[in-house]
């Protein structure tokens, strides 16, 4: 599928739909069950496909969801191999740091896109710390040699900055350091939602560690085990359809989700309900009822960033002007998502103030039709096609690209448009 043309939703029924695991929580658990001795559940296919080539025994049931690994106590069993992380961020930052505390030879590929990610923060900290690295295209990039005896220091330093993921990679990989580490964190996201993700993962897995400020110390001597895991329903995902329910005046829910999941992106159901939405958990899930008319808000999206592009593809939609802001890191993701931003919204019509560190969207009356640019950006694509749900008008290139953490949207989406007509009474 080259493209994918949105349709105007027309269906009265609510919106009700399930959405995979979270992909943040996936690899982490992958992660620290292969430096453990455990069992756990769901998958994250570049992740394991690494874990695989560096020979670490698992099972995958994808009918059920299921990933089976044996822990190995933190011993890497193929000591020299080459992996290849494809785009997945997760993979390439929490891997680069295990393979470099673990030691041994590796070579660690990925996509194009991904090589055009920023790794120089990281890297320059493991050099710093014995790792010898070897960049074999641009300096501080994928892909690259990377040989280590194992990495014996008392602290570290990493700035959250560019991405926290850095900082998350080294929080799990420290229980390898026999001695302990302690992790610093400078940078505006030291209490960043995914680095509370990781907290909270450390202490489930039962890793143990002391917290003062902006500081962790993993503790020395460690051993730890789990015999099963469950992964959250994936709130990224969960949001581009309570967007759908804002935009379209709709009842949206997702099964499963619950309000008290440690995904920071639940934070996007408070910017819908200054909207004007309202929102509520049940058995079921959490449903979001959306409103006759949406109001514009002002927000600092920093800790939740992956649905700025959400909150921009619904914004032309709403009554007044909607500020985005806090966002700059953004420009070095999978794309320019604050450019990518500006050019499909110009592309609609939508009169926009492309920032540095955000965008200002405001109101449109008559979107145009238009062909959506993705960046090979899974979040653009999705984000955008939302929109088209209310407009009608929107094409959607390269949709393949939701494959990386949404295999199957585009199919959910089209759910959305099935109901018997004479159930519509």
């Amino acid at each position: 599928m080259e493209k994918y043309t949105v349709k105007q939703l027309h269906n009265p029924k609510d919106i009700v739909v399930t959405v995979p695991g979270s992909k943040s929580i996936t690899n982490r658990a992958l992660l620290l069950a292969a430096l453990s001795g455990v069992l756990f559940s769901d998958d994250s296919r570049a992740f394991l496909s690494c874990l695989e080539s560096l020979g670490f025994s698992l099972s995958v049931d994808e009918a059920k969801k299921e990933v089976t690994i044996q822990g190995t106590g933190g011993v890497i069993p193929n000591k020299k191999a080459q992996i290849n992380v494809r785009s997945a961020g997760t993979a390439a930052r929490f891997l680069t740091v295990m393979l470099a505390f673990a030691g041994g030879e590796y070579t660690l590929q990925s996509s194009e896109q991904m090589e055009k990610r920023p790794m120089q923060p990281l890297l320059s900290e493991l050099r710093a710390a014995g790792v010898e690295i070897t960049c074999l295209k641009n300096e501080g990039c994928f892909p690259f040699i990377l040989r280590s005896n194992g990495v014996d220091i008392k602290e570290i330093t990493i700035d959250t900055e560019i991405s926290s993921q850095f900082a998350s990679a080294l929080l799990m990989s420290a229980t390898l350091c026999k001695k302990g580490l302690t992790v610093k964190l400078t940078g505006n996201r030291t209490e960043g939602a995914y680095i509370a993700i990781t907290a909270k993962m450390l202490s489930q897995f039962g890793i143990r560690y002391e917290k003062a400020g902006a500081e962790y110390y993993i503790l020395p001597q460690q051993s730890y085990s789990l015999t099963s895991y469950d992964i959250e329903p994936d709130f990224s995902a969960a949001c581009y359809f309570f967007a759908a329910g804002a935009l379209l005046n709709k009842k949206a829910t997702v099964k499963g989700l619950r309000l008290s999941s440690m995904q920071g992106d639940k934070k996007f159901l408070s910017v819908l309900q200054n909207m004007g939405c309202t929102v509520l958990e049940s058995q079921e899930g959490v449903t979001l009822t959306g409103a006759k008319t949406l109001r514009g808000v002002s927000v600092n999206m920093n800790d939740f960033s992956d649905q700025a592009l959400t909150l921009a593809a619904i914004a032309p939609f709403a009554s007044s002007p909607t500020q985005i802001t806090g966002v700059a890191h953004i420009r070095k993701q999978e794309c320019d998502r604050i450019h990518a931003m500006a050019v499909n919204l110009k592309a609609m019509g939508v009169k926009v103030e492309e920032k540095e560190d955000g965008i200002t969207v405001y109101p449109c009356n008559q979107i145009l039709p238009a062909q959506i640019q993705t960046f090979s950006d899974h979040r653009v694509a999705m984000s955008f096609s939302i929109a088209g749900l209310k407009c009608g008008c929107l094409t959607i290139q390269n949709p393949k690209c939701c494959q990386k953490t949404f295999e199957n949207f585009f199919e959910v989406l089209e759910g959305l448009y099935l109901y018997s007509k004479e159930e519509d009474v």
